[in-house]
């Protein structure tokens, strides 16, 4: 009998999970490995100022100095590739950790073991948070190495701050995507509604500061809390982290009593 959830969903998506740790392996390993061409080059401060201030802040946030290692990983990596490829990963998770099992017919399975909806739905949430921070550390792990080897000079604590509210951040999104899929069984729907909540997050959080009506509603983005307070530069803000947390265990709750309610199409 399937009596250990967390480790069954392990294994079935270990080969996912080993293409995107070689993915984010090589996303860092590139990055990294660019990083001497923009130090070394003046001029590329000056063409990023002729750019729009709206175009810059919206796919690399504030223009810190790209020739510091920070302020490069922070519109390369940190502002939008890194999250945006975390939340890919983990949306996909959460919708199809319960809705997933109903629409291709497994869930009945599952549930035929002396299993209770609430342990399943907590058990494929573990793998999901385990997968998240098993990315994170291979990224971090690959920044690290890297950036020891051209001497870029980084806060390792920061850096694993910045890595790690990143995956706050994706964590919180999964559990959307994983409240919705139990609220209605619907995976299309699942991915629907927290893909489109990711992107209202992020588009919020990066023109918010440049439009004078929005930028009160700023906080409203998940997005502020994983990067406003610069934590590659400043480290990780504990009430920032505990507002991510927070998001998180509110839409596991409401998993966890829609699940526990609802007529199951199995």
């Amino acid at each position: 009998m399937l009596r250990n959830i967390v480790l069954k969903t392990l294994r079935d998506r270990r080969r996912s999970l080993l293409f995107w740790g070689l993915g984010l392996v090589a996303l860092a390993a590139m990055m990294v490995a660019f990083y001497p061409v923009v130090r070394d080059a003046t001029f590329i401060s000056e063409y990023l100022e002729s750019f729009p201030e709206e175009f810059l802040a919206l796919f690399a946030g504030e223009v810190i100095d790209y020739s510091s290692p920070e302020g490069f990983l922070h519109g390369e990596l940190f502002f939008l590739m890194y999250p945006l490829l975390l939340l890919v990963f983990a949306i996909g998770f959460g919708s199809g950790a319960v809705a997933g099992e109903e629409e291709s017919s497994t869930l009945d399975l599952l549930l035929s073991n002396p299993l209770n909806r609430w342990r399943l739905v907590l058990e494929k949430f573990t793998a999901m948070v385990i997968c998240i921070l098993l990315l994170t550390f291979v990224f971090w792990a690959t920044l690290t190495i890297g950036g020891a080897v051209i001497d870029m000079g980084l806060n390792l604590l920061h850096l694993a701050a910045v890595c790690f509210s990143g995956a706050l951040l994706a964590i919180s999104y999964s559990a959307i995507a994983l409240a919705v899929g139990c609220a209605r069984g619907k995976r299309g729907l699942s991915m629907g509604v927290a893909g489109a909540l990711g992107v209202y997050g992020y588009v919020l959080n990066a023109l918010a500061p440049l439009i004078d009506w929005l930028e009160p509603f700023q906080v409203a983005s998940p997005f502020y809390y994983y990067i406003d307070a610069n934590p590659l530069s400043n480290g990780l803000d504990p009430l920032h982290a505990a507002v991510l947390i927070g998001l998180t265990v509110l839409f596991l709750v409401i998993a966890l009593i829609t699940f526990e309610r609802r007529d199951l199409a199995v």
